[in-house]
């Protein structure tokens, strides 16, 4: 037998452990909810099963148990996913008696224990919330209210948010800390105008900290698509002279309108919008049941030298229409229309009528009368229309394929109206995925 101070290698790893000191069985702190673990004391860690992030939490558990060995490797031993265990081998090393260094390969077991954290505990509260974002838009219909709501869809805007609350005129959104309203903000920006303010809830006098909570009110111009509108002579000049009196064909990072006179088309932007606010002139309500009783079709139609763009997708005409209300007369309203190409002798149309209604708006009622049509033409079924109808709308939509309808290849109808391809569907979701679950469960009354 070997004597106590000149041992040889193998008796002494049979007498000395130099892993007695680190714990084979160590707790880990795991929240079911946001899929993240504890970093004592109170940091909150994203990290993926065997991932680095996760073995450098795991080691730090252990430093303290660690500091007079030296670590040599680590690494994770395969696991079942859903065992509620993590295994990590080691190998360190020390120096024992006389200078001799010996080494160790042992394994630690991690058990994971779930605990909400501090944010998921606000979250099921359903109360506590730092910052608020009021989206608004003061209008009758809500076309472009509905198109906002794919657009923050598709972008996964709805990650952060606490709550959400369906209001009069809009939609509120709860945030638990200002940087995650502030992305919200920012999305916003293109055709909102917004204002912040915020108020001193407690004030600690010790520490010198102040909890604010903030408030972001952000305001959606007051247009949908197909509403008719009177530009001020200003801003009609500056998009090329074209007539105050337009059309909105489309609302998305701009306002888009056309010149029913002349196919003139232009671009609005939000910044230009707010200098120069315009309103819709009718509202859905108002439109009346026409028939086209002649039609034709304008094709030599000129724009001026300082006229901007003219759209190509468009045909002009003259139209000569009645209402369906007035047959027994011979009472008949004069237009042009932008859509000539889509328009038939018989064909039943909703319009303006300008002739007879009652406008109160501060541009209409300077312009000369002459240069007043007296018929214009043009709530979620008719944005999901819209969609079906304009290939640029839904670039910026999640559409998704219903597996229990027939599949129709081609992109028409036999009428020859659009339809939507099975090429821009998503085939990796269905419609069921898509409604109620975690996002239905945050809408409250």
């Amino acid at each position: 037998m070997c004597g106590i101070a000149n041992m040889c290698v193998s008796c002494l790893r049979s007498r000395v452990d130099i892993s007695e000191a680190i714990p084979k069985q160590v707790s880990v702190h795991f929240c079911r909810q946001c899929e993240r673990y504890l970093q004592p004391p109170g940091t909150w860690l994203q990290c993926a099963l065997e991932s680095r992030e996760l073995l450098a939490l795991c080691l730090k558990k252990l430093k303290a148990s660690m500091a007079k060995v030296r670590l040599i490797d680590a690494g994770f031993l395969w696991t079942e996913p859903h065992s509620k265990r993590i295994m990590m081998k080691l190998s360190i090393q020390k120096e024992v008696m006389n200078g001799a260094i010996l080494q160790k390969v042992f394994m630690v077991e991690f058990v994971i224990q779930p605990q909400m954290c501090e944010d998921c505990h606000r979250v099921e509260a359903k109360d506590f919330w730092k910052v608020v974002v009021q989206v608004r838009q003061k209008t009758v219909h809500k076309k472009t209210f509905y198109y906002l709501e794919q657009l923050i869809l598709k972008h996964k805007l709805l990650q952060s948010t606490v709550r959400i609350k369906e209001i009069h005129e809009g939609i509120d959104f709860y945030y638990a800390s200002k940087q995650h309203a502030q992305k919200m903000v920012d999305f916003l920006c293109c055709l909102f105008r917004s204002k912040a303010s915020q108020r001193l809830i407690s004030h600690d006098v010790h520490s010198n900290t102040y909890n604010y909570k903030s408030t972001f009110s952000a305001e959606l111009v007051p247009l949908c698509k197909d509403n008719v509108v009177c530009l001020s002579p200003r801003l009609a000049q500056s998009l090329g002279n074209m007539g105050q009196v337009c059309v909105c064909i489309r609302v998305t990072s701009s306002i888009h309108l056309i010149d029913p006179n002349t196919l003139q088309s232009a671009e609005v932007d939000g910044n230009t919008f707010w200098r120069h606010p315009f309103s819709s002139l009718c509202s859905p309500r108002q439109l009346e049941e026409f028939i086209v009783m002649d039609l034709h079709i304008i094709r030599d139609q000129r724009l001026g030298p300082s006229a901007g763009l003219k759209s190509s997708k468009h045909t002009l005409a003259e139209v000569w229409v009645q209402k369906t209300s007035e047959m027994d007369s011979s009472h008949q309203y004069h237009c042009r229309t932008f859509l000539g190409h889509l328009l038939n002798i018989g064909d039943l149309v909703l319009g303006f009528d300008f002739a007879n209604a009652n406008i109160n708006d501060e541009f209409l009622n300077k312009m000369n009368p002459h240069h007043v049509p007296d018929v214009v033409r043009q709530q979620y079924t008719e944005f999901l229309e819209d969609l079906e109808e304009d290939e640029m709308l839904r670039k910026n939509v999640n559409i998704f394929r219903d597996a229990s309808k027939v599949p129709v290849e081609s992109e028409t109808d036999d009428d020859g109206a659009p339809r939507i391809s099975l090429t821009e569907m998503m085939e990796d979701l269905s419609l069921s995925d898509t409604t109620g679950g975690a996002g239905a469960e945050m809408m409250t009354d």
